[in-house]
């Protein structure tokens, strides 16, 4: 019990420094795409970047946070367990063959892409292609950043790269520099520079972990992982990570994100495919922005949370577990309404200061509607770190991409001719979906199994060194 109230307090202690960070980032981003509006005169140059963003996100969300998902998760399980050198190798593998399926997908492709999709820029997207690989990079820091409940240095790296991507926004707008390019360049810069926070947190490490005599029987556990005899039992002994285990965590949640994505992001590329433009398409880009500013917000709770309840989940801390649940919850719904009333009374007026080319083109019920998805969507974040954290990937997986499907069959139905009012209608009623969906999920029983201690891994190793 103790041990569970000790975990809630460092639980509650890490969502608030990295709400700090994130909130800040949050805020700054918001502001990048404000000010390059204004940079770009809301034009053609502005849409580009728009689905520049869209497209990059799409992608590096949907192979990198995967990645960052297991090493939270798989090294707050292992330091819950008392244990120490947390095996890198297996992640590392999973995160380069992500990056090098995206090279053999975007080189043969290149000019389709440039042709297609980005009206004859090349710099765009050679931008697109080095923002995707710098990201790799940054994925993987924040996952090891986690799992070691460093949230100050992750809110650190995050608000580094949105400061670092603003300011080339910014730089067009004063003058020092010019164009659309330069603009779209910060997007790729944001991620390198970010990096640079990275040796400060294995600094820290190094200096705080203190020795644990059970780190012993680490290096024979871990060799076992990596396929000598026992290892099936050491793995599950240990909660450890073979290259089947984290491949099948990793393809659950390549899914959740691919389905997310779509949920943020398929509506401004369908719209952008067809007759309405990339004019259109900026349009639905900055009514979603409304949910996209605060799911960077609340990002640094889910955070926080998945390496949480993973602790909780492998020390026996249930009850814990479920009030975690229940606060995030219910802090949500709070900001939900407040935000949902913001635009109620003044959402129009708000998105025409915002955005140049804005007045006119929203409506606040439409507005108002879009705030209620983004609540939705944060309440099924915090139900999919509960799944994830049971052991329930794959069901949540199954649940994103349905109401995904469902949300892209509406986009394409057209059943709203307005393609602003299709995608904010869609949204919600996606979302909405999604919550059902993965309540039901959390709630299916977890399969039973006592904690694990240290000491229960001294056989599991005796039987290795065998």
């Amino acid at each position: 019990m103790a041990d569970a109230k000790a975990s809630e307090r460092s639980y509650g202690a890490s969502a608030k420094v990295l709400s700090i960070g994130i909130a800040s980032t949050g805020i700054v981003t918001f502001g990048y795409f404000t000010v390059a509006s204004h940079a770009l005169d809301g034009g053609p140059g502005y849409d580009r970047v728009a689905l520049l963003w869209s497209i990059l996100f799409v992608i590096v969300s949907v192979i990198y946070r995967p990645i960052e998902q297991l090493l939270s998760r798989t090294i707050a399980d292992r330091r819950a367990r008392g244990l120490e050198g947390h095996p890198l190798r297996v992640p590392m593998l999973i995160q380069a063959g992500f990056a090098a399926t995206f090279l053999a997908v975007a080189l043969p492709l290149k000019d389709s892409i440039i042709n297609g999709v980005f009206s004859g820029s090349e710099t765009t997207y050679w931008i697109l292609v080095g923002s995707t690989l710098a990201y790799a990079a940054s994925y993987f820091a924040r996952g090891w950043l986690a799992g070691h409940d460093r949230f100050g240095l992750y809110g650190l790296l995050v608000f580094v790269e949105s400061v670092a991507r603003f300011l080339f926004a910014l730089a067009v707008v004063v003058g020092i520099a010019d164009g659309e390019n330069v603009v779209a360049l910060g997007i790729f810069a944001a991620p390198c520079v970010s990096l640079l926070v990275v040796p400060a947190a294995f600094a820290r490490k190094n200096a705080d972990t203190p020795h644990d005599p059970a780190a012993s029987i680490v290096p024979a556990v871990d060799a076992a992982i990596e396929g000598g005899p026992g290892a099936e039992a050491a793995e599950e002994a240990a909660g450890d990570l073979s290259l089947r285990r984290g491949a099948g965590f990793a393809a659950a949640v390549f899914g959740v994100m691919l389905a997310e994505q779509a949920l943020l992001n398929g509506a401004v590329i369908a719209v952008a495919a067809t007759a309405a433009g990339t004019v259109a398409a900026g349009l639905v880009f900055n009514a979603l922005l409304i949910a996209r500013a605060p799911l960077q917000l609340f990002q640094a709770i889910q955070t926080s949370l998945l390496p949480h309840l993973a602790g909780l989940e492998a020390t026996g801390g249930h009850e814990a577990f479920k009030r975690a649940i229940a606060k995030t919850i219910g802090a949500i719904a709070i900001f939900t309404a407040a935000v949902a009333v913001m635009f109620l009374a003044a959402g129009p007026w708000i998105m025409s200061v915002l955005f140049a080319g804005g007045h006119g083109a929203y409506d606040r019920i439409g507005l108002a509607v879009v705030a209620i998805g983004m609540g939705f969507h944060l309440a099924a974040g915090t139900l999919n770190q509960a799944a994830l954290a049971r052991g329930h990937a794959k069901l949540a997986a199954f649940a994103w991409l349905l109401a995904a499907a469902l949300f892209i069959a509406w986009c394409a139905a057209s059943v709203m001719p307005d393609p602003v009012h299709r995608a904010e209608a869609g949204y919600a009623g996606g979302t909405l979906i999604l919550v059902v969906l993965l309540t039901a999920v959390y709630r299916r029983p977890r399969e039973e199994s006592a904690p694990l201690s240290t000491d229960q891994l001294a056989p599991a190793a005796a039987a290795i060194a065998e």
